[in-house]
Parts: C-alpha cells; structure tokens; sequence
C-alpha cells in the first residue's frame, strides 16, 4: 500500500475532540475532508499527523495548542464603547462579527460579555491555547494527473 507522502491529495474523515471530549469538528456525516499534504490547508500538527499513513488506516492524534490554533492571547481580548456597534444589533455571547482591523484586514471577533455601555470582543481563534483530539481515518489517496 502507498503511504502519504508531501504534495499528496488525500481524503479523510476526522472527528475533532478537546481534551475533556467535547466534540468540536466533524467530517463523519458528510464528504471527506479533502487536502494537499504541504500546501497549509489546515493546521500543521494535522497534516504532519497524515505523512506515512496509508489508505483505510486510522489513528488518533494529539495537537499541542502551540501546533494547532496557537495560545490565548490576553490582548487580542478588548472592550469597546456599544456605540460604536450598530444600534439594531442584536448582542449575544458567542456572536462572532467581522471587524477591519488596522491594517484594512478582516478580522473575526466573538462577543464575550456586553453591558448597557461596553461590549468584550475577543479576537482569538474560538480554539486557541486549547490541545487538539482528532481520530483520523485515511479515505483514500487521490491519484495525480
């Protein structure tokens, strides 16, 4: 059987789970997951995790936060004046908004609190400074051109 090996394009399924089980990412009740080994489609603990792996082989993985979405950063956590919101919008906690940060990017933020005068935006990926489960499951390795 060949094993994946760099600039390979392979399918998998995966399950995604943190540490205390909780299942965050699914491919199990849909299309495959497919990727270029290499290209940085995905986070690099789970590409590096597929070299070597063969067709209809599994295995479960374990990404440190530091390979995967990285740690918490404390000041990509900020508050801002509710006025400066749109006046009709409707806040709850876990609301993620696209804002424009300095440099003219997007950027997207998920509303952590909010008050009658403040609103806490934080700017960190939803699964940043958090290790990474993934039960992976080789679908199958897409042959070249």
């Amino acid at each position: 059987m060949p094993q994946i090996k760099d600039g390979d394009t392979v399918k998998v399924h995966y399950t995604g789970k943190l540490n205390d089980g909780t299942v965050f990412d699914s491919s199990l009740e849909r299309e495959p997951l497919e990727l270029t080994i290499g290209a940085g489609q995905l986070i690099a603990g789970f590409e590096k995790a597929l070299v070597g792996m063969e067709p209809e082989q599994s295995k479960t993985i374990n990404i440190k936060a530091a390979d995967a979405y990285g740690p918490f950063n404390d000041d990509a956590v900020m508050k801002v004046d509710r006025k400066e919101l749109p006046a009709d919008l409707k806040l709850e906690e876990g609301l993620q908004l696209n804002m424009q940060n300095p440099q003219g990017g997007s950027v997207v933020v998920t509303v952590t609190g909010f008050s009658e005068t403040e609103v806490t935006l934080d700017a960190n990926h939803p699964l940043a400074g958090k290790d990474l489960n993934f039960d992976l499951q080789i679908v199958s390795i897409v042959p070249g051109d």
